[in-house]
């Protein structure tokens, strides 16, 4: 699996996920402070590889910030993408599951090395639902742009 990878600071956690991804057989392309001379803003990063999903260069996305949620918001911003910011295996396995997330987002603050295991552990072993809710809510978000139907 091809998984694009950002963080806007080059971080030990950050390293770690790029050398787990790696050892798990994923290609890795990176992002923002994890490739020397890229722009390592989150919004410019995060969206960056946000975008390799949606144009299907990427199959997946994992992307950092320190808190995590300026990361989520910035690659939500492209469409067709559904990221979810998780802070542990339970949320991870959630969020491909029932909102068939493809994007991962991950605080450096907040994630150790045995729990970015357990949350890659949980994000790659979790299957979308194929309960009749479920994928009607993913599809929901494809076929409308959400904000003009808001009062």
């Amino acid at each position: 699996m091809r998984i694009s990878v950002s963080s806007d600071m080059d971080e030990p956690v950050a390293r770690s996920l790029v050398a787990e991804l790696r050892d798990r057989g994923h290609e890795v392309a990176a992002h923002g402070a994890l490739k020397p001379g890229d722009d390592p803003g989150w919004a410019t990063c995060s969206r960056a590889a946000a975008a390799e999903v949606a144009a299907g260069t990427a199959d997946q996305a994992v992307v950092c910030c320190w808190t995590g949620t300026g990361a989520s918001i910035a690659a939500n911003k492209v469409p067709g993408v559904r990221a979810a910011l998780c802070t542990d295996a339970y949320t991870a396995d959630g969020a491909r599951r029932w909102n068939d997330a493809n994007v991962l987002a991950l605080s450096l603050r907040l994630t150790s090395e045995p729990l970015l295991r357990e949350i890659l552990d949980a994000w790659f072993a979790a299957e979308p639902s194929q309960d009749t809710e479920d994928r009607a809510n993913v599809a929901h978000l494809g076929r409308h742009d959400l904000t003009r139907t808001l009062p």
